[in-house]
């Protein structure tokens, strides 16, 4: 198959180490701001892996995120804060990385290079029918994750793809491919930089949009976060006293009670 492979290009700036800091912060910040634009273009993508996402989930089928270095744990981020966000199982929503929880924090020798690891670890969550498979990968060449969406084709279960290279094997291979091409690093194949902020992007619409749809947003309001903190608390007591006619220390108390703000505010409406 070919393809090129725009990730590795190099970079539009030359001799980086004789810019000046203002040059570097300056210029980086030009080829951020490419970046969002980037995004909009794959929009109808992103909405249709969206809407089948959603199908999945209210099946009763989980959301799996997998990919190598920082695709990876971008991913186990994002999945990470879904529990906290919005009240989720830590089951609902699963991040695997190349290499394991160990390659979180350092990098796995040859982790990503594995052709069969990526389906062992989703076999590892007896992965079936109603699951969703989102394949994450700057280059879209990553074998971990491109032998494991080819598996899950195989076996029924729906894939996605978040790529920076068009028409790549990882592209192809998924049912669902998004792609946001964000040109040359700023420094040549650094693809942690305008590809992994790409990636960031797209997650937090695909992770966000999907719960919407799941019901867990009221108004604009996360009322099913978790209350893990002070700051969470007290957040809660205003989101009450935002929705129903109580003050701080009954919103108190109805939050204390009902343990979420959905549950509070649920309660008040239907007994008043």
């Amino acid at each position: 198959m070919s393809f090129t492979k725009i990730t590795e290009q190099d970079s539009k700036y030359n001799e980086l180490e004789n810019m000046s800091v203002s040059q570097l912060l300056t210029n980086i910040n030009t080829e951020d701001k490419t970046v969002p634009l980037a995004v909009e273009k794959a929009l109808p993508q992103i909405e249709e892996l969206v809407e089948q996402v959603v199908i999945q989930l209210k099946k009763g089928g989980r959301l799996f995120y997998m990919g190598a270095g920082t695709s990876g744990r971008l991913g186990v981020v994002d999945a990470s804060e879904c529990p906290p966000t919005f009240g989720v199982s830590h089951e609902l929503v699963i991040g695997l990385i190349a290499g394991g929880e160990a390659a979180i924090r350092k990098a796995v020798e040859n982790a990503e290079d594995s052709a069969t690891q990526g389906w062992a670890d989703l076999q590892g969550f007896n992965i079936n029918e109603n699951d969703f498979v989102i394949g994450i990968a700057a280059s879209g060449t990553t074998p971990y994750v491109l032998h494991a969406l080819n598996i899950c084709t195989e076996h029924n279960i729906p894939t996605g793809s978040i790529t920076c290279n068009a028409s790549c094997p990882i592209s192809v291979a998924a049912k669902y491919p998004i792609e946001v091409i964000v040109g040359p690093e700023f420094v040549t194949g650094s693809s942690r930089m305008k590809a992994g902020t790409a990636q960031k992007l797209v997650l937090n619409m695909i992770s966000t949009a999907t719960m919407i749809q799941l019901g867990k947003v009221r108004g604009n309001k996360m009322v099913d976060m978790q209350l893990s903190n002070d700051k969470l608390v007290d957040r809660g007591i205003r989101m009450i006293q935002a929705e129903i006619p109580v003050d701080h220390s009954e919103a108190e108390r109805l939050l204390k009670e009902y343990g979420s703000v959905r549950a509070a505010i649920t309660f008040y409406l239907n007994g008043n």
